[in-house]
């Protein structure tokens, strides 16, 4: 039955995709993370102002019950009735059930006459109300005055697979209101969210007030803008969402200044509020490393009181002088008054180790502590605060990088580092509890494309190569948002989601069968992140191409991938417009380039794509004397910020390759490589290349520049198009590693085929 408050989105999804099956089913509750198990139950149930709430347990719930009233008070306009006993008919009945101990889980049950929701935890009651949340219709979210609201009658158990499930906000680089982490809180919340990391502290902002210390808000909440700002603000030209937000800029003694800070009330207030959604906040103070904002105002914390950036990093505090463990001890002691959470985040990565060598502080401590290296010195920073924090009834969290002198298996270990695949396996052997954030999928400030959302989806958490008890001590995951690009609440927004999603089915149901029942839940959730003015980033165009050429003439036809987008463009450089020209079949006859983005009935405009038309006869084909199987590769050790970058001169190595592989004997850090070669076309036309990288490549093509994804950034795949004869064509492909793990991939096709891998039999050299 399709219920009257859906959609006009939601009816055509579900009139597509009518059926009896259990996948209808799925598509016509539009739950995300969906139930472990949904049973369809016949007719509805109203809510009306005459619902009564009840509960024996009214004290042990008295939260839940109350946020059950603020939410449908939305509508309704007034509480309703909370009794202690029960009613047979016309009553919301919470059931507490002490053999129902898995927190989290929970039974709902909907019926014409009543419902139920039964559970042990105050989190499970909490889960089952956002579950009745996303069952009622979108006008709640808006506020709009309703007699009645209706629930699908259904059965219900669920419970979540992982109980680590987070997102991570970077308030350092850039700075967010505590408005707009109560907000970030009740999104995570709404799709059963539970850990909201929040880096407090780094180079470039100190946010949180330590009484102790003044300074460090004083002067280390405030910087002039920096590289990142400037760059955010050049973007802000084309794009509002990176104009940085003026709220957090002041004029102090004839400067401009950004930044912010929390006060350590503002902060307890929002414990309270997040533990209210059932969501914990763990901090981060990152040390030793990362330091800049406090070593500015306090020197006495480096080993030789210089504060500046080294090759890579900054210079970190000293772990050799008893005067930086009094600073951090007397620091995370006011950190653990503020936050309840069991875990405290201490950060540990990226550490310059360098000045540690040169100390005569650390050279004693070595010594006298038998520490047989300069990584041992992090390790024996990290292992004494651990003890300190034990000492508090908390437990320690730390970055991968704390593995590498060794680390006592009661520390927590969050794994990022994607270029070091066994640190997981490794912590866990330790006996180390693990949270998986790899970088790819899960840094969602890496810019989105029509893969992502599928790659977080189907991440698996479990490293392989664990035994099943070991596999038992990876508790779950989260997303990291660091915001070094992201300036504004908005575009954390639109960063965020929808892929937290995605993230949240994963951690909760993790049934990978389930994709494509989760797209069509996903857009059913649209019209509810549009009432909650949720800035989320619209779904791919399809059949976009970067670069597109043609002979004579091409029609531009892009599909749009739902209905109620309208997609519009411009060929004279400005960008599209809600006002702009419909795309329907543009007749392309010249070489231009064409702008094109779609936007909602509300006129949101979704991500502008650039497509770069130009004209192009048929490559000749070369003939040269002889060839041999595969490409050769030039291999160039060193940092290289573009292809442009790679010497002309002489490799380190080569090597013949016979597909499009990083060679497995390629292990430098970061590194530069060109294939050069032919290409074997079999049939004169169009050919698309689709190139993936992580960092940068440019890839050419009969001496032609086919695609361009050149530059230090994340996996991202550029697709471009060149007219080719049959014949061997001059193949030449560059690509760069700029430190931090590597992707590179690269697929064809043909006259519109689907994507796929370039046969090894089409290589010459």
């Amino acid at each position: 039955m399709i219920r009257k408050y859906i959609s006009a989105l939601s009816i055509l999804l579900v009139s597509l995709a009518l059926t009896t099956s259990y996948s209808f089913a799925q598509a016509d509750y539009a739950l995300i993370p969906y139930p472990k198990s949904l049973e369809p139950g016949k007719g509805e149930f109203y809510i009306t102002k005459q619902t009564v709430i009840s509960s024996a347990s009214q004290e042990r719930f008295s939260s839940e019950i109350q946020q059950l009233n603020q939410l449908l008070a939305q509508s309704l306009k007034s509480d309703l009735k909370v009794l202690r006993t029960t009613h047979q008919t016309n009553v919301i009945d919470i059931v507490y059930d002490p053999d129902i101990k898995s927190t989290g889980e929970y039974r709902l049950k909907i019926t014409p006459s009543k419902v139920t929701i039964v559970s042990g935890s105050n989190s499970g009651v909490f889960y089952a109300i956002e579950t009745i949340r996303q069952l009622l219709p979108v006008s709640v979210e808006e506020g709009n005055t309703a007699s009645k609201l209706s629930l699908p009658a259904l059965m219900i158990s669920d419970e979540p697979d992982y109980s680590w499930r987070g997102m991570h906000l970077d308030v350092s680089r850039h700075f967010f209101s505590i408005a707009y982490l109560r907000t970030f809180i009740d999104r995570m919340a709404l799709y059963k969210m539970n850990k909201l990391h929040l880096h407090l502290t780094d180079d470039q902002g100190w946010r949180i007030e330590i009484k102790k210390y003044p300074k460090l808000t004083e002067n280390g909440a405030w910087r002039t803008f920096d590289k990142n700002d400037t760059a955010c603000m050049k973007r802000a030209a084309d794009n509002p969402d990176f104009a940085i937000d003026k709220e957090h800029i002041i004029q102090r003694n004839g400067k401009t200044l950004y930044g912010g800070f929390y006060t350590q009330q503002q902060m307890k207030d929002l414990v309270k509020y997040a533990a209210q959604k059932h969501v914990d906040i763990i901090p981060e103070i990152d040390m030793p490393g990362h330091m800049m904002a406090a070593i500015n105002s306090y020197p006495f914390l480096t080993c030789n009181g210089e504060n500046s950036w080294g090759e890579l990093f900054t210079k970190p505090i000293c772990p050799c002088n008893e005067t930086t463990f009094d600073f951090a001890e007397n620091v995370f002691t006011e950190i653990m008054d503020i936050f309840p959470s069991e875990y405290i985040h201490i950060g540990g990565d990226e550490v310059d180790r360098s000045d540690w060598a040169k100390s005569d502080a650390c050279k004693a401590l070595m010594q006298k502590e038998g520490i047989k290296d300069i990584a041992g010195l992090e390790s024996y920073f990290i292992n004494r605060m651990e003890k300190f924090f034990n000492s508090k009834g908390r437990k320690l969290i730390g970055w991968d990088e704390v593995l590498e002198g060794g680390i006592s298996p009661t520390a927590n270990i969050m794994y990022w580092r994607t270029w070091v695949p066994d640190a997981p396996a490794k912590a866990a052997r330790n006996g180390n509890h693990v949270i998986m954030t790899p970088g790819s999928p899960l840094y969602f400030d890496y810019p989105a494309d029509k893969n992502s959302i599928y790659n977080v989806y189907h991440f698996n958490p479990i490293p392989a190569g664990l035994t099943p008890e070991q596999a038992k001590l990876i508790i779950g995951a989260q997303a990291n948002v660091w915001s070094e690009n992201i300036p504004s609440e908005k575009r954390a927004d639109y960063m965020t989601m929808p892929r937290m999603t995605a993230l949240a089915e994963m951690l909760w149901t993790n049934n990978k069968e389930d994709y494509a029942s989760y797209q069509k839940r996903l857009v059913m959730q649209f019209p509810r992140m549009d009432a909650l003015n949720i800035n989320y980033r619209l779904p791919d165009l399809e059949g976009i191409i970067d670069s597109k050429v043609f002979v004579d003439n091409d029609h531009l036809n892009v599909i749009s991938p739902l209905k109620t987008l309208t997609v519009r463009y411009t060929t004279d450089g400005s960008l599209p417009q809600a006002t702009s020209p419909i795309l329907n079949n543009l007749l392309v006859s010249h070489t231009e380039t064409v702008k094109v983005a779609a936007f909602t009935p509300r006129g949101k405009r979704g991500d502008v794509y650039s497509i770069k038309y130009e004209q192009q006869s048929l490559a000749k084909p070369a003939t040269p004397d002889k060839t041999a199987p595969g490409l050769k590769v030039d291999y160039y050790k060193g940092f290289f910020k573009g292809t442009t970058k790679i010497p002309a001169g002489k490799s380190d190595s080569t090597y013949n390759a016979v597909s499009i592989d990083v060679p497995k004997s390629v292990n430098a850090p970061t590194f530069g490589l060109k294939y050069r070669g032919y290409i074997d076309i079999l049939e004169p036309g169009i050919y698309t290349f689709y190139l993936t990288c992580d960092d940068g490549g440019i890839l050419k093509v009969a001496d032609r520049m086919t695609v361009d994804n050149d530059g230090l950034h994340s996996a991202i795949e550029k697709t471009g198009q060149v007219a080719l004869d049959k014949g061997l064509q001059p193949f030449a492909l560059d690509f760069i590693e700029g430190g931090g793990g590597f992707t590179l991939k690269l697929k064809y096709s043909f006259n519109g085929s689907e994507p796929k891998d370039i046969p090894a039999s089409w290589f010459r050299n």
